[in-house]
C-alpha cells in the first residue's frame, strides 16, 4: 500500500500544513503551475515528489519538470499533466498519451476546480485536486489523499486547507 497526496496551482505558495500533509505520505504528486524552485525543493524534503510543469512555471521548474510523467505506482498506471482539457474530451496530446499508455488514473491540475470523475469513454479515473495555493479564483484551498493497494484505490479523501484568504503559517 502507498499513500498519496495530490496538489496543484501552488504558485509559490507552500505552507507548513502542505508540508505536514506531505511528510505523511509516501508520494507527492503536483499537477503544475508550482511557480517557485522552493516549492518543489521542500517537498522533496518530505516525501518522493513526482512533479510537471504549468504555464505559469519558468525555465528552472521547466528544467526540473516535464510536461508529462508517466507513473506506475502499485499496480496502477497514472499519467500527469497540467492541462488535460475537459473531460473527456482532452487536448490532442492528453488523447495521444492516454492512447500510447492506456493509464488507469490521469491527474492534471489547471482549472482551480477540484473535480473526480470516472471517465467511461477513456476507461480512467480524472482527478483535478484544485489549487492548493493563494493565487487563482478558488475561494477554497484544496488537495487529495488517496491509497493504491496493488492497482486499487482506497482512502480517498478531500482535504480542505482552508480559504485562500484565511492562510496558515507560510514557511516559504
Amino acid at each position: 500500500m502507498k499513500k498519496i497526496l495530490v496538489l496543484s496551482d501552488t504558485h509559490s505558495f507552500i505552507d507548513d500544513r502542505i508540508i505536514n500533509y506531505a511528510s505523511k505520505v509516501d508520494f507527492v504528486i503536483h499537477a503544475g503551475d508550482i511557480g517557485n524552485i522552493d516549492v518543489i525543493k521542500k517537498l522533496k524534503l518530505v516525501s518522493k515528489l513526482y512533479c510537471v510543469y504549468g504555464n505559469i512555471d519558468d525555465n528552472e521548474i521547466r528544467s526540473e519538470c516535464n510536461e508529462f510523467e508517466f507513473l506506475k505506482i502499485e499496480k496502477s498506471k497514472i499519467i500527469l499533466t497540467h492541462i488535460a482539457g475537459k473531460t473527456p474530451y482532452y487536448n490532442k496530446k492528453t488523447i495521444n498519451k492516454i492512447k500510447l499508455h492506456k493509464p488507469d488514473i490521469l491527474i492534471s491540475g489547471h482549472s482551480h476546480i477540484l473535480k473526480i470523475q470516472f471517465d467511461k469513454k477513456n476507461n480512467l479515473l480524472f482527478i483535478n485536486p484544485g489549487a492548493a495555493g493563494k493565487h487563482g479564483f478558488h475561494k477554497k484551498r484544496t488537495m487529495i489523499r488517496f491509497c493504491i493497494t496493488n492497482g486499487r484505490l482506497s482512502d480517498m479523501e478531500i482535504i480542505e486547507l482552508g480559504n485562500k484568504t484565511k492562510l496558515s503559517n507560510s514557511i516559504g
